[in-house]
């Protein structure tokens, strides 16, 4: 199958790395990016097979191109697309946003009256990191991969793409645009203009002698990781989001009047409740609890920092028989010593792997 990909930064690179890496016998990648340091990387990594001239012509043989530029650009990039790409070719995008993407591209088919299938596609992983150099075949494990369709996609179309995704490790998720695009605001756009604001009140409120900026280099860095991300992704995508992120926002700020209300009257059992009501409701997030829509089972261990530990958890899992589905190192760490989490297939490997960890005194998190 010959697949193109449209911008190699983080997600555009680690795409191409994960479709290479579960295909490599059976697809042939075209790549294009404005920065042609990132595409002749690729190639010269033998993760793609060819580099694009351009964004017309040279995808005219894909059957998936997948656009993975910042929302602003999506459009403009399908206009050039559209009267080059095959018949029957899928148009999918890796963009955060989505309604008022569908009905712009929705359009253009229709003008066209060409018979291309445009889905939109959202992968929920990333990094503070940018870049080719930042991308990884793993970034994708595990991670819901959100697909909103327009109206009359044919189902064998979304089929295609979701076993693509179910292939690269992620959990394919139909959603419609409008529905994504108020959950972003809820659970992605509006918490990283929040980190981003709070880095402001630190720098705002710092003196000369810069004791807020030295403080800040502990759990105030781990909860703004999000806002050293790229600014020019975010700037598009509040742009392209603006009306659900302001509804989203007003709620926020009504939260935290309330708040600054009971805080005002020293009313000791609301500010409890506040902060009780948040914990219980967030310790439900637990990776290790199944859902209709989750798939693998994570638990986190406690570990020291020193060299051989994940090899040593490993190697202990793997002679008794259990296999990982997923190990990595936690990036945001909520627990005071070094998290190693690791994934399984299924709840019962999951609680064979808590025993056998816990009789060798490892503490085990949910």
């Amino acid at each position: 199958m010959n697949i193109g990909i449209i911008g190699f930064g983080l997600i555009g690179g680690s795409l191409a790395k994960a479709i290479k890496k579960v295909h490599a016998q059976n697809s042939y990648i075209i790549g294009y990016d404005t920065q042609a340091s990132y595409t002749k990387a690729a190639y010269d990594e033998g993760i793609i097979d060819s580099i694009a001239v351009n964004t017309e012509s040279s995808f005219s043989s894909c059957a998936v191109i997948f656009i993975c530029t910042p929302v602003s650009r999506t459009p403009i990039i399908i206009e050039k697309l559209l009267p080059h790409v095959a018949n029957d070719c899928i148009l999918t995008d890796v963009g955060s946003t989505k309604y008022n993407l569908v009905c712009q591209i929705d359009q253009m088919i229709k003008d066209m009256n060409k018979r291309v299938y445009y889905v939109g596609g959202h992968p929920m992983a990333g990094s503070e990191k940018s870049g080719y150099t930042a991308s990884t075949p793993y970034l994708f494990e595990n991670a819901y991969y959100m697909l909103t369709p327009m109206g009359d996609t044919p189902e064998f179309i979304l089929f295609i793409l979701q076993k693509m995704i179910e292939r690269i490790g992620a959990i394919p998720l139909v959603l419609s645009a409008s529905y994504h695009d108020f959950a972003t605001a809820n659970i992605s756009h509006l918490p990283h203009i929040i980190a981003s604001s709070l880095v402001h009140l630190v720098k705002d409120n710092d003196g000369d002698n810069q004791h807020l900026h030295a403080l800040a280099a502990g759990g105030f860095k781990d909860i703004t990781r999000i806002a050293s991300s790229n600014p020019d992704v975010w700037t598009s995508i509040c742009l392209s989001n603006k009306h659900q992120i302001q509804k989203v926002f007003n709620k926020y700020i009504s939260i935290l009047t309330k708040f600054s209300e009971i805080l005002e009257q020293d009313d000791e059992p609301s500010l409890y409740s506040f902060f009780d009501t948040a914990r219980i409701y967030r310790d439900t997030f637990s990776e290790g609890a199944s859902n209709d829509v989750s798939k693998g089972y994570a638990l986190h261990i406690d570990a020291k920092d020193e060299p051989g530990i994940i090899a040593s958890i490993a190697t202990l899992l793997s002679s008794n028989g259990l296999n990982i589905k997923n190990i990595s190192v936690m990036n945001d760490r909520e627990f005071e010593s070094g998290v190693i989490k690791i994934i399984f297939e299924s709840k019962s490997a999951m609680l064979n792997a808590t025993q056998i960890l816990s009789r060798h005194k490892y503490t085990i998190y949910y």
